[in-house]
């Protein structure tokens, strides 16, 4: 939200007091507490009349110092909030002298001026990160009698700010006006389904924002110098992360807010859907399996969407029996094919749901104020919601999943959670504003956390839609509703990775676009990007995504691709332990894995698929694409051909191409099977050690399905022959080829 009119003035009717400086400062074992009145004090009588900011610095955790801003603190404490996971052992350090005050967190320390106007600014052991500085904190009062707090944060030259989400439109924010509000919006505007008040900076630090209340940033965008943050209200707290790596601060960050699950194996297979609109029945479900094996097409996971249920009835959770009149049979009869099953699930019960009049009675379902259901006509005809913070209602509506689950069912596409109202009273008397964000985190973890009671650690997975800070835990998240085009194409990538500089560890999107039918360019150019995500899904709304749809190369460039990721499996499986072992995504900005290298900071067409994998989609249907490789040595996974980094390419590419590179000195695990994403990834592995020079030594982890460690492979390069020995585990027929 923007208060100023220009740098100088404000806004008609808009007022503003700000820290003038420090009075004094209070010591704690393991916080400071500055008091800054708006104005300098020079006498007793100063003091009168006078608002005054309490300013306290904590340390929730090594590396991440706490700030909170408060004028008046006589409000009744607000919830929902944030679930952090706090350290209260780690060392924190507190010193004041006759001009500074500050407190130490692992290599992060806050310095406060005590002399001056008010300067708060925080350091690493490389220099200054950023700062608060005069009139960067601000407690605005606009024209209609409303308070504001905000916080302006300096903004270096050159600097670049990352994440606040799942947002589609240029990678770095700067610049941007975003607002952390949960909207059904698509991916073509501004709003997003997952809004996240942190962002991470190429100075190498981040920011939460803590609270799942409406969070207005300014970007640059107010002052350019500075990147603003405002609430409503007389309170505002906010994390800084050191690094000083992009991936450090990510660890602080989900060591914080939490790290994502681990995934089962056969989530990262290919997933075919019913589509939205479309007409099907138990016939079409059979044709479309017959029709993957029958084309030597792998298939994973098999997803109903919401017209398995019939219509005007969302939720009942009742099969529509004209449909699917033998759902427990056609389910084990996918199983016995090796299918997991998915479905389609929401929060909202329509008013003709069977569960609508249960819910209610009950006071399940959410409530306006006057006590009565909330309800409205879009989507579902008199729908309500239910109201997760009634542990009753959650459990009520995990037993209608249980039966689910007993039927045979793996899975849950948890779609909507965004259109959450304001004009509302929660069970548990949350407040409504900050209740629209978070619901989709409890809405989320009501399913994952079934499913993990059912299927066990490691075997749990959703295909969620909306979320907020904290949501990684419940994997995975897809990148909602999108045209069926290449401008779409890459608004999809550029939600993925601000979304994965946000803390969300797996990501997928609809290969082919949702809305709409795609051209068969499209689709063909959508399947290779799809394969080379973390998970992969056809998926469409008035149209199928079978590829046979589109045209016969449809089908063999859907067969290449799904093959290389099942091969690719070994890797892709321990890329996903990082993800879930220390919250780095696995698939990452460039910026992510090169931050030294200034030519990467803006690229949101290209992306890192782990550590050592570079995928440059292409956009367009000609196929000519322009990338960018940094320093080193890199080979094409497709053809074999070595480049040298640092520089641009432009490349013509058919469609069962794209520019697939791997990194030099990388050791790539290729597995002996491509048909199936569950196997021995250890057994007959290939291990691809990429431009190693004489005397190298490199070891390399081999993961086993369900988790644990399969291997580990020691690998010395000695007169250009490489040596292999299993230091741990076993590694039973694998071989070992040098490319140079």
């Amino acid at each position: 939200m923007k208060f100023t009119d220009g740098y100088w003035q404000l806004r008609p009717g808009v007022s503003r007091l700000s820290p003038a400086g420090v009075e004094s400062v209070e010591t704690g074992e393991r916080s400071l507490t500055a008091f800054a009145p708006a104005r300098r004090i020079d006498r007793r009588g100063d003091t009168l009349n006078q608002p005054l900011f309490t300013v306290t610095l904590d340390a929730p955790a090594e590396g991440v110092i706490g700030v909170l801003i408060v004028h008046h603190a006589g409000g009744v404490p607000a919830r929902p909030a944030f679930e952090l996971q706090t350290d209260d052992l780690h060392p924190v350090k507190v010193e004041v002298d006759g001009t500074t005050a500050r407190l130490t967190s692992g290599d992060l320390t806050a310095v406060l001026a005590l002399d001056g106007p008010w300067d708060l600014r925080f350091e690493d052991g490389q220099g200054e990160l950023t700062g608060s500085g005069a009139r960067s904190i601000g407690l605005i009062t606009d024209a209609d009698g409303r308070q504001f707090l905000h916080e302006q944060l300096a903004l270096g030259v050159g600097e670049s700010i990352y994440g606040l989400g799942e947002r589609f439109g240029p990678l770095v924010k700067n610049g941007q006006v975003v607002d952390i509000w949960n909207a059904d919006g698509g991916t073509s505007s501004e709003q997003a389904y997952k809004n996240v008040p942190f962002y991470t900076s190429s100075r190498g630090y981040g920011v939460l924002v803590d609270t799942p209340a409406h969070v207005s940033f300014e970007v640059g965008s107010e002052v350019v110098s500075r990147n603003q943050f405002s609430v409503e209200g007389q309170e505002l707290r906010y994390l800084v992360f050191a690094g000083p790596t992009p991936k450090d601060v990510l660890r602080r960050y989900t060591g914080l807010s939490g790290r994502p699950a681990r995934v089962p194996a056969w989530s990262m297979g290919l997933w075919l859907s019913t589509s939205f609109t479309t007409d099907y029945n138990e016939p079409t479900v059979a044709s479309f399996v017959d029709g993957m094996a029958e084309r030597d097409l792998p298939l994973s996971v098999f997803h109903f969407d919401c017209f398995w249920m019939r219509q005007f009835h969302w939720c009942d959770f009742v099969w529509d029996p004209i449909a699917f009149p033998d759902p427990a049979g056609m389910v084990q009869r996918l199983k016995e094919r090796g299918l997991r099953v998915s479905l389609w699930i929401n929060p909202y019960i329509a008013q003709r749901s069977v569960l609508f009049e249960e819910g209610r009675e009950h006071g399940y379902l959410l409530k306006r104020p006057d006590g009565s259901v909330w309800q409205w006509d879009k989507w579902q005809a008199g729908m309500a919601i239910v109201d997760f913070t009634n542990p009753v209602a959650t459990a009520w509506f995990r037993s209608k999943l249980q039966a689910l689950i007993d039927l045979g069912v793996d899975c849950f596409k948890t779609d909507f959670g965004e259109r959450i109202p304001t004009d509302v009273s929660w069970y548990d008397g949350s407040d409504p504003e900050r209740m629209h964000n978070y619901y989709p985190h409890l809405y989320n973890q009501a399913v994952f956390d079934l499913l993990r009671e059912n299927r066990g650690d490691g075997e749990a997975v959703l295909f969620a839609r909306s979320a907020t800070a904290g949501g990684q835990q419940f994997p995975v998240h897809w990148g909602g509703d999108c045209e069926s085009t290449f401008e779409a194409m890459a608004e999809s990538l550029r939600g993925g990775l601000s979304l994965a500089s946000s803390g969300f560890g797996y990501w997928s999107h609809d290969i082919g676009g949702f809305e709409g039918t795609p051209d068969p360019a499209v689709f063909k150019r959508w399947v290779p990007f799809g394969l080379l995500s973390s998970h992969s899904r056809l998926h469409g709304s008035g149209s199928y995504r079978v590829p046979w749809a589109f045209d016969d190369e449809a089908v063999a460039v859907l067969r290449r691709f799904t093959q290389l990721k099942l091969s690719l499996m070994p890797y892709l499986a321990e890329v996903a332990e990082q993800a879930h072992q220390s919250g780095t995504p696995m698939m990452r900005p460039m910026v992510l894995e090169f931050p030294d290298d200034p030519a990467v900071s803006h690229l949101d067409r290209q992306y890192m698929l782990g550590p050592d994998i570079l995928v440059a989609p292409v956009l367009s249907a000609a196929g000519a694409v322009t990338f960018y490789l940094p320093e080193g040595r890199w080979t094409s996974l497709l053809d074999g051909t070595a480049v040298s980094g640092a520089r641009w390419f432009t490349q013509q590419h058919g469609f069962d191409t794209l520019p697939v590179y791997v990194r030099e000195g990388a050791i790539l695990p290729i597995g002996a099977v491509d048909d199936r994403p569950e196997y021995e990834w250890a057994d007959g592995v290939e291990l691809r050690w990429y431009q190693p020079t004489d005397g190298d030594v490199r070891r390399i982890r081999l993961p086993r399905p369900g988790g644990g460690t399969a291997a580990v492979v020691e690998l010395t390069l000695t007169d250009g022959r490489p040596v292999a020995t299993v230091a741990e585990g076993n590694c039973d027929h694998f071989t070992v080829n040098v490319v140079s």
